[in-house]
C-alpha cells in the first residue's frame, strides 16, 4: 500500500468518479484505475461498484475510508513538522475558497504571495462555502476562505475584506417594483440561483426571511452550480439573481445587465483554519498574507 494509491482512493471516493479524481490529481484516468486495482488485488477487497457512468463506496470502502484519510492527514501533519524545521524557500500550503472568492478576490494575492515566497507551492480547492468548510475540518486544507455562514466552532474566523451583494436582470427586462428602498418584490420575479450551501444563496434566503418568506415561496426557475453560469443566464434573460458586485460589474458596465442595490449588509469575506491542527510556517505566512 503506497500514499499515492491512498489519495487516488480518497478522490475517487470523494468525488465518486475517476476521471474527475484524476483530474483534481494532476494523472491520467487510465493511472488512476490502476492504483484503485492494485489496492483491491493486494489485499483482495472490493472497495467500488460501479453505479451507471458513476460509482459507489462498497461496505469494504466505507469502512477504509476514514482510515485512508486519517494516514493522509498524518502524513501531512509529519511534513508540515519538517517543513517547520527549514525557512520558508520551501514548504506547501492548501486552501480551500468559495466561487467568488477564489475568481474575483484570492488570485492576485496569491501572486503577490509567490513573488515573496516562490519556493512555496500553493495548492487552491474551489467550492462552496459548505465543502470549503468541510475541506478545512476534514484537513484537505490549511486554510479556508469563505463568504457565507460557517457553525462549526471547531473553526476560527477572521475578517479580511468585504463584498456587496446587488440584484441584476438581463439589459431588456424590467427591474421589480419595491416595497421600500432596497426591498424588491420578490414573489415578482422568476429566479436564477446557486446550489445549496453556496454564500450567494444565503443572500437571497435571509433576504427571502426578513420579508417572512421561505425559499420555497420564490418562483425559482434555474439552479446553476457557479457564479459564471448564473450571470450568463440572467444576461439571456431567464429571471433574477442576487448576486457578488465583482461577479457582474463588468457585464453592468457593459450594459447587459441591469443592477438595483438590495438592503443587505455587506457579507465579510472570512478566513478559516481548524482551531486544532498544526499549521506550517507555509501556512502561517500565508495566513498573514491573507490578512
Amino acid at each position: 500500500m503506497t500514499l499515492d494509491q491512498l489519495r487516488v482512493f480518497v478522490a475517487v471516493a470523494e468525488r465518486r468518479h475517476v476521471t474527475k479524481a484524476a483530474a483534481a490529481l494532476g494523472m491520467t484516468q487510465s493511472a488512476a484505475s490502476a492504483a484503485i486495482a492494485a489496492l483491491e488485488r493486494r489485499y483482495g477487497a472490493r472497495l467500488f461498484d460501479r453505479v451507471g457512468r458513476g460509482i459507489e463506496l462498497t461496505d469494504q470502502g466505507q469502512r477504509f475510508l476514514p482510515e485512508a484519510r486519517a494516514v493522509l492527514e498524518q502524513t501531512k501533519s509529519a511534513r508540515s513538522v519538517l517543513e517547520d524545521l527549514s525557512d520558508l524557500t520551501t514548504g506547501r500550503a492548501s486552501i480551500a475558497a468559495s466561487q467568488t472568492i477564489a475568481s474575483y478576490w484570492l488570485p492576485r494575492r496569491l501572486t503577490a504571495f509567490h513573488k515573496e515566497h516562490p519556493g512555496v507551492r500553493l495548492d487552491v480547492e474551489i467550492g462552496n462555502t459548505r465543502q470549503v468548510e468541510t475541506a478545512v475540518m476534514e484537513g484537505r486544507a490549511d486554510l479556508g476562505l469563505v463568504e457565507g455562514r460557517v457553525s462549526n466552532d471547531a473553526l476560527s474566523r477572521r475578517r479580511v475584506d468585504q463584498d456587496r451583494l446587488v440584484l441584476v436582470v438581463a439589459k431588456d427586462a424590467s427591474l421589480p417594483p419595491e416595497s421600500a428602498p432596497g426591498r424588491p418584490a420578490l414573489r415578482a420575479l422568476s429566479w436564477v440561483v446557486r446550489e445549496a450551501g453556496s454564500g450567494t444563496r444565503a443572500g437571497l434566503e435571509d433576504l427571502a426571511a426578513e420579508e417572512g418568506l421561505s425559499f420555497d415561496d420564490l418562483r425559482i426557475v434555474l439552479v446553476l452550480p457557479g457564479n459564471e453560469a448564473v450571470r450568463e443566464a440572467v444576461e439571456g434573460g431567464a429571471g433574477a439573481t442576487i448576486i457578488s458586485e465583482h461577479v457582474v460589474a463588468s457585464a453592468i458596465a457593459a450594459g447587459r445587465l441591469k443592477s438595483r442595490p438590495i438592503a443587505l449588509p455587506p457579507r465579510d469575506f472570512v478566513l478559516l483554519r481548524h482551531r486544532d491542527r498544526h499549521a506550517s510556517a507555509a501556512a502561517r505566512a500565508l495566513m498573514q498574507h491573507l490578512a
